[in-house]
């Protein structure tokens, strides 16, 4: 009887010991990804910091490293997220409500399920030959806004559908249940009390999928966004290029100034993501009050 419950002492002290050693690896990882990262942002606000001012905002880019700027880019940028946010976040909502709540759960919507899942994990510059062939090539977009935010919202998608999904998921069903009982329908159930329960989750997924598309490059580079753009672009038919590929361009160059300048661009892109990230925290936490 002793020597069993010594052993049993024994396996349950060598398992706390893993735990431990396995706590100590990840916490390892973890702070090593962590310094990684802010190495990283050191050197790049110490290299651009310098290039930040007024006329690098208000200038084109120019083959002069101290006449550049990054008027354009900024502005495309700004197109696209716009176009990407009212082409993608639409679709792939109802996507997601959709098979959620109004679908039949039969082989078809099986099959939708498991395509969605895989385009998830499917490689941005996958993407970028599909908006080639279909959008500008296809349709006869040519190498406009409208193809890059058609290509984007293509990448952004699957996320999407899937983060909207898992927050529909999470809405009580007694909610449903007590508008079932009061005599709704399936649709009005979904649209009404569904949806707006899920809605803080649903943004946080459309923030994750809005913040990877605008930091891809691949599919731009694809569809053939300019990499020297000296005006604005005035509809979704014209020209354009976006701060990656700027910040691409810049690199790809020989000279220290444009290094320079690329950190400069990474400042400004990284300005951006985190403004519209705080807009859509801001949003998802009033919405979240006043469902409380």
């Amino acid at each position: 009887m002793n020597s069993d419950l010594k052993l049993a002492n024994d396996n349950i002290a060598a398992r706390h010991r893993k735990a431990r050693i396995f706590r100590m690896f990840c916490a390892g990882v973890t702070w090593m990804g962590a310094g990684l990262l802010a190495i990283l942002l050191i050197q790049v606000t110490v290299d651009g910091i310098k290039w930040l001012d007024y006329q690098f905002l208000t200038s084109f880019p120019s083959r002069f490293p101290y006449k550049a700027g990054i008027k354009s880019a900024l502005v495309g940028t700004l197109w696209l997220i716009v176009m990407i946010a009212m082409v993608s976040i639409p679709i792939g909502v109802a996507t997601a409500l959709y098979l959620e709540e109004l679908s039949r759960k039969g082989r078809f919507a099986k099959l939708i399920e498991i395509n969605i899942s895989n385009l998830a994990g499917v490689p941005s510059i996958v993407y970028g030959i599909i908006g080639l062939a279909i959008f500008v090539r296809g349709l006869g977009l040519e190498r406009s806004l409208l193809s890059g935010a058609l290509t984007m919202s293509l990448l952004i998608l699957p996320v999407i559908i899937i983060a909207s999904r898992e927050a529909i998921k999470t809405v009580p069903m007694s909610i449903r249940q007590a508008a079932y009982a009061l005599g709704a329908t399936r649709w009005q159930t979904a649209w009404a009390h569904v949806l707006p329960a899920s809605f803080p989750g649903i943004l946080t997924g459309v923030i994750l999928a809005l913040s990877r598309a605008i930091g891809e490059t691949a599919p731009l580079i694809m569809i053939g966004a300019l990499t020297y753009v000296a005006f604005l672009p005035e509809g979704p038919m014209d020209s354009f290029t976006a701060l990656p590929i700027q910040i691409f361009n810049w690199v790809s160059r020989p000279q220290q100034e444009f290094h320079e300048l690329a950190a400069g661009g990474i400042i400004v892109l990284l300005i951006v993501l985190l403004t519209m990230n705080a807009t859509a925290i801001f949003i998802r936490q009033k919405t979240e009050k006043k469902l409380q």
